[in-house]
């Protein structure tokens, strides 16, 4: 059956619809005895006004915010069957796993449908329901619908992408039907149209839904309302309770979660993970930090999240580490800043791009446990004050957590880099009168601003340390609640009377707080794993010109160590050039001795001339394409003893003190 949404769609088309051939046969029937030229262009001074008043009328009927994009939805929800059908079932353990696929709509005379996973524990009645969203070029995740049936709830993980069913390490066989969109094409990344209307303009062509500019031609729109009827698909299951469905997704469906938590009254819980921040504009020069775009107004009112994040009425829970680029974490404070503490909370972990550590992840289960379950009570969000007259002019930050539940230790983070994606988040020495923590902040210059949040990091319930986890996480002994990110100009800096008592330093880390001021990637694989830092971007910790980099390991067997850097992440020196990433290898040979790793600027391929640019440092026993090698576990010798580091500081070449911090390549940023 059609609906509305289509039937505005062909109505709009339809409006304004004089194209010249129009023109040229009503000037045949107007005036025969005229020649064409003189017909033609009398028509078109009489019918020129009547045109401009259709196309006027067209883009009168297209929607210019939230109210007006969905206006049509409810009768769709309600009158377009979703014809779902059971496409394979079988089971796991206690697990009943189905393929299922449902309608979300008739548009353009060809219904769109969409495929999914969709478990639920065997025998379950009245269960929680969780909808889950994934991130562009994925499919429907089997790990995580599976690993929420284990848990208690029905779970459906909807695969919007249209790429093939992905069933993870199972045997599974489908070649069955697939998500198919019809005539339009919201697939990611788009298999048939060559405009991305997800990132790409709002304009018509073949495979948009309206004729005319117009949001509905947003992929977002369409992902959405699929969502929304994924929604409908889990009201209708007889073993669902509809009053407890709640959303999650990552990167793209991190802002798909938090958009329908904005439109979309029966979700009652809702995680987004690495999507979700809204838009900072480039006019909103006083904000520092954050990533900064231009938008339309109408890109603003019916696709940015700044129109769906004021709406949110459920509980939100915000996962998204402090480096991410799909969600920057400044944006996200500024754009949530109204969103309410006692429905509102934030998991943050330090230094990573786009992933969590599993003491973040774990809070999204525990979230989904308390408002979906009523079985867990999280504690509130830890309450942190910036104080910048402080009576030694050294910014002091002060943190109170809610200690409803065993708090283990609090972590203070602040930075001073404005650029977003590369910032180092230094760890500060904190210190408790029994209720409060107090940590000292001192900067090394008034030219930039200053951004800080905490973590407080509780004892994770017994009950809860040994649930289900998808692929890639791990039960965990703890979790981390973060305080909201706390930001403030140089010039607040200034006029507060702050003052720059740090110096430049050569000493990077000197081990004692282990891997603190670093990521890990593949920590469990010997051969592949990874420590990286972005302290040596820092201006504090940033090489002197002709130095070299020093520090000791200690290997319990010969092996080679690859040393990678990155210059220019994200054009934060050099907006608009690629990064370029310079690799070297050191041999390095077993022992219980500690032992010096010495690299200079000339030990990379390709060459550095200093250390100015560099964004990122990385230490793996993965041997390295750029290095002439072959890159893989094939090429890598797994690591063995223990993965320690000490000492890593700068050698020689320039005094470090006459080298001022490279603040303008910050700034121009």
């Amino acid at each position: 059956m059609s609906n509305r949404i289509d039937q505005r769609a062909h109505s709009a088309a339809s409006l304004g619809g004089l194209d010249g051939q129009s023109l040229a046969d009503a000037t045949k029937r107007l005036f025969g005895t005229l020649g064409y030229e003189a017909r033609t262009l009398l028509v078109t001074l009489l019918l020129a006004p009547l045109a401009a008043l259709h196309a006027a009328d067209a883009q009168s009927q297209m929607p210019q915010n939230l109210d007006e994009l969905w206006a049509d939805f409810p009768q769709l929800d309600r009158d377009t069957p979703l014809e779902a059908e059971t496409l394979k079932e079988w089971n796991e353990g206690e697990v009943v796993c189905r393929v299922v696929r449902f309608q979300v709509g008739v548009f353009r005379g060809s219904p769109s449908r969409v495929a999914g996973l969709y478990a639920l524990p065997s025998g379950g009645t009245k269960l929680p329901a969780l909808l889950q969203l994934h991130g562009g070029g994925q499919s429907a995740s089997l790990d995580s619908v599976v690993s929420d049936a284990r848990r208690g709830y029905a779970a459906l993980s909807l695969n919007w992408g249209g790429n093939k069913l992905n069933f993870g390490r199972t045997t599974i066989v489908y070649d069955g039907p697939q998500t198919d969109w019809g005539r339009l094409d919201a697939t990611h990344p788009p298999q048939r149209n060559k405009v991305n209307h997800f990132a790409g303009p709002l304009t018509p062509d073949e495979f948009t839904l309206d004729r005319v500019e117009s949001p509905r031609n947003s992929n977002w729109f369409l992902v959405l309302m699929a969502a929304r009827r994924a929604v409908t698909f889990l009201e209708q299951q007889p073993q669902v309770d509809p009053a407890r469905i709640g959303v999650y997704g990552h990167s793209m469906g991190g802002k798909l979660t938090t958009d329908l938590a904005g439109i979309e009254l029966r979700i009652k819980a809702a995680v987004p993970s690495c999507g979700g921040g809204g838009d900072i504009l480039e006019s909103q020069t006083d904000l520092p930090g954050c990533v900064k775009k231009s938008r339309t107004s109408l890109e603003l009112a019916c696709i940015s999240d700044n129109a769906y994040l004021p709406r949110i009425n459920c509980p939100v829970l915000w996962l998204s580490p402090t480096n991410d680029f799909h969600a920057p974490i400044s944006n996200m404070a500024w754009n949530w800043r109204n969103l309410p503490d006692e429905r509102t909370r934030f998991s943050i972990a330090p230094h990573l791009n786009h992933r969590h550590t599993d003491q973040h992840h774990v809070t999204q289960h525990l979230w989904f446990e308390q408002h979906l379950k009523k079985a867990f009570l999280m504690p509130r969000t830890p309450q942190l004050t910036l104080m910048l007259q402080t009576s030694d002019g050294i910014p002091a930050i002060t943190l109170t957590p809610d200690e409803s539940q065993s708090v283990k230790r609090v972590d203070i983070h602040y930075s001073t880099d404005p650029h977003e994606l590369t910032r180092f988040w230094r760890t500060t020495q904190a210190a408790s009168d029994g209720t409060v923590w107090r940590a000292n902040c001192p900067v090394l210059s008034l030219d930039q601003p200053m951004f800080a949040f905490a973590n407080v990091i509780y004892e994770l319930p017994d009950r809860y340390r040994d649930i289900s986890v998808p692929a890639g996480n791990r039960p965990i002994g703890v979790f981390g609640l973060s305080s909201r990110v706390r930001s403030v100009t140089a010039d607040e800096l200034r006029r507060a009377g702050v003052k720059a008592t740090t110096m430049r330093e050569r000493m990077i880390d000197d081990g004692s707080h282990g891997w603190r001021d670093w990521y890990h990637l593949n920590w469990d694989h010997p051969p592949l794993w990874q420590a990286v830092t972005r302290k040596v971007k820092d201006a504090q910790w940033r090489g002197p010109d002709g130095a070299q980099i020093v520090w000791e390991m200690k290997p319990a067997a010969d092996c080679t160590l690859t040393i990678k850097v990155n210059t220019n992440a994200w054009g934060a020196f050099e907006p608009g050039k690629a990064a370029v990433d310079h690799v070297a290898e050191k041999p390095l040979r077993g022992g219980t001795d500690w032992q010096t790793v010495s690299v200079s600027l000339a030990d990379f391929t390709p060459p550095l001339v200093n250390w100015r640019t560099v964004t990122e440092l990385t230490l793996t026993p993965a041997r390295d394409a750029a290095a002439g090698r072959q890159q893989g576990p094939a090429a890598a010798i797994a690591w063995q003893g223990p993965r320690e580091i000490r000492n890593l500081r700068w050698e020689g070449g320039e005094d470090i003190q006459g080298q001022e911090p490279d603040a303008k390549a910050l700034d121009e940023d």
